[in-house]
């Protein structure tokens, strides 16, 4: 899926995401949090979560403080509109 101009993951995301720098990440529990057992995506709210549960994304672009994470799909739907800084050498394999 390619962005679209009235994309229904479009919800504001701009404001705090904007140019931001993005690592790509396998999702751990937060060392400050012990307790919390997931995350989701900023776009369209695909789940990730511990690499053992099956309803989950276990690796995404995160900011580098990882409170934000984006799926592979809404990351390459998104990444011109939102102008994120990730190196290279963290590309994943593509779609």
């Amino acid at each position: 899926m390619t962005e679209k101009p009235d994309d229904w993951r479009m919800a504001g995301q701009e404001a705090y995401l904007l140019g931001v720098q993005l690592t790509w990440s396998n999702w751990t529990i937060p060392a400050d949090n012990p307790n919390w057992d997931h995350d989701h995506c900023e776009f369209c709210w695909s789940k990730f979560g511990k690499a053992e549960a099956s309803d989950a994304e276990h690796a995404g672009y995160a900011t580098v403080d990882r409170r934000h994470w984006i799926c592979l799909r809404c990351f390459h739907d998104f990444k011109n509109r939102i102008q994120w800084k990730v190196e290279l050498s963290q590309q994943p394999d593509l779609l």
